[in-house]
């Protein structure tokens, strides 16, 4: 995991050869849907071990079987609360909770609108009480415009003020990531890279396309049975 110069608290993993395999698996147009769900499931755990580097570690004695030594214990790791934002998050969370098995699990449901505006329809939203022991980790696969992401963590500023703040990604584009940190400047960003720029449709280049399509299968939008129009 290295930091990103252009902005702090942003983070990816272009130095480990194991996750860029698993992007490269993701970016193939050839990938169906079942190993790109195994995919974004690796990376949820993965990145999940990485993501203990920033939290807080206590130093402990313990008695093995023939004398005392000294160990961590990782105190964070037992105070996390997962958002996922659906439907694309649900593998990473997947692969993230076998890293936080204590981790309480929160859910926002939104939905981008199209090209330029790009609003943001909120439908469901359920998040733990969090407090200020917590670290906050939002799972969003696609980083692009922010504006998703950005709307989510407004609303968990309801919820309560936690210890430490993160958004969990696969891929980000550089638009994406300065709209998040003006707003959160404090908020760390985890991603497995950062790709290149934003299409005029708001898809990240050279990117893989629309990670929730490509987990679950593109909606299908089925006639109105006769008879129920306007119910």
């Amino acid at each position: 995991m290295i930091g990103d110069e252009r902005w702090d608290g942003v983070y990816s993993f272009e130095d480990s050869p194991f996750i860029m395999e698993i992007l490269t698996e993701l970016r193939n147009r050839e990938t169906g849907s079942i190993p790109f769900r195994k995919g974004l499931v690796k990376l949820g755990r993965y990145m999940g071990y990485e993501l203990t580097k920033l939290m807080d570690v206590e130093r402990v004695r313990i008695e093995t079987p023939l004398e005392a030594t000294e160990g961590i214990l990782v105190k964070d790791r037992r105070n996390v609360v997962i958002i996922t934002v659906l439907r694309a998050a649900i593998p990473l969370m997947e692969g993230l909770i076998k890293v936080f098995e204590h981790a309480r699990v929160g859910i926002v449901s939104a939905s981008r609108g199209k090209a330029p505006e790009f609003e943001i329809e909120m439908n469901y939203i359920k998040i733990p009480r969090i407090t200020p022991q917590d670290t906050v980790i939002v799972a969003d696969p696609m980083i692009a415009t922010g504006s998703t992401l950005v709307r989510a963590l407004r609303e968990l500023s309801k919820y309560g003020k936690p210890k430490r703040l993160m958004v969990l990604g696969v891929l980000a584009a550089p638009e994406g990531i300065e709209r998040l940190k003006r707003e959160f400047p404090e908020l760390n960003v985890v991603v497995a890279k950062v790709d290149r720029e934003l299409n005029e449709h708001g898809y990240i280049l050279p990117g893989l396309g629309d990670a929730g399509d490509r987990a679950f299968g593109a909606p299908i939008k089925a006639p109105m049975p006769p008879g129920t129009r306007g119910v």
